[in-house]
């Protein structure tokens, strides 16, 4: 089968298309492995800071970068929620993904529904339950608040600007780098745009100087402080990542004078503590998109053979939206 595979350490040029072996399933796994024909694998930024041995995971060379699929089930243990034939998504969370055959434990597959692409469904799960697990389980967004989004034209951004209104907030506030940027956030839902240079000015006006009652935050860097004076009374800064590269420092004091709180969202260290976590979130989130509730993304497509330009996007900060790559 054909894979993407970092071969170096060198950044996402160093990514090669090669065929490798088609993963095997022995005895123990057969009664928990999904097998999945892969037609879709989604690209996000840590895949990118793997290129580069700057993820705290670090595999051996060469492995094959990914964490989430999309595809059809080749077979499926007896008993599972899925069979062959099914249309899926997967998660490896970690690695193994951007190639077109994967096996999966059972429970880190999830039905996709007939109205979503392979593609569209490539660019679900890793930021969607990303952001229903900070904005719902960490950021306890309540009915009628407002959220502003940091990198809002990114995977995490457009991700958060789709779900918010689905999950109770009744305003997105989109905070962007440029006007083109601007353009995708508003077609990902957006209420409000405005430019990451100034952005502190511009809540506070667009708000009559209240504040936003959550901020999601990918990015990190020098923004920080600017996001905390932004809060609301008894607001909540959303920590998700660390895109622009400098891991921020909090003077607890700014805490102090509003009440407001700075919160952690590891998902995926979550997920590995609370079994079952993930079929919780899926079994709020698929109705929803099945529906329409929640629009499917509209994702930055590559083929395979341009893996290594597609990572390099989420590198060089070039993407627009979810980023996915077409296998099949």
């Amino acid at each position: 089968m054909r894979a993407a595979q970092i071969t170096a350490l060198d950044g996402p040029d160093a990514v090669r298309v090669v065929e490798v072996a088609e993963p095997s399933v022995d005895s123990a796994e057969s009664d928990t492995a999904v097998v999945i024909d892969v037609h879709a694998a989604g690209v996000a930024f840590p895949d990118a800071l793997l290129t580069r041995g700057l993820y705290q995971y670090k595999p051996d060379l060469p492995f094959t970068p990914g964490a989430e699929v999309a595809g059809v089930v080749r077979s499926a243990p007896a008993g599972a929620h899925v069979s062959a034939g099914d249309r899926v998504l997967g998660l490896t969370m970690l690695s193994g993904g951007m190639a077109e055959v994967v096996a999966l434990p059972a429970d880190r597959v999830f039905a996709l529904p007939d109205s979503v692409s392979f593609e569209a469904g490539a660019g679900i799960l890793f930021n969607d339950l990303t952001v229903q697990f900070a904005l719902r389980t960490r950021g306890r967004l309540a009915q009628g608040e407002t959220v502003l989004v940091h990198g809002a034209a990114g995977g995490i951004g457009t991700s958060a600007l789709r779900l918010a209104p689905a999950l109770g907030a009744s305003r997105t506030i989109a905070v962007v780098s440029t006007q083109e940027k601007a353009e995708i956030a508003r077609a990902a839902g957006a209420s409000d745009v405005v430019l990451a240079e100034g952005f502190r000015d511009a809540v506070k006006e667009l708000t009559d100087g209240r504040g936003v009652d959550i901020v999601l935050d990918p990015v990190g860097g020098d923004r920080f402080t600017d996001s905390l004076r932004s809060l609301a009374v008894g607001g909540r800064l959303l920590v998700v990542g660390f895109t622009g590269g400098e891991i921020p420092t909090v003077k607890v004091n700014r805490l102090l004078l509003n009440n407001v709180d700075v919160i952690g969202a590891g998902w995926g260290a979550w997920t590995f503590s609370h079994p079952g976590y993930l079929q919780e979130q899926w079994a709020e989130l698929q109705p929803l998109l099945a529906s329409g509730a929640v629009p499917a993304p509209q994702p930055d497509v590559f083929p395979l053979e341009q893996a290594a330009q597609a990572i390099g996007s989420l590198e060089n900060r070039s993407a627009k939206g979810k980023v996915v790559l077409k296998l099949r």
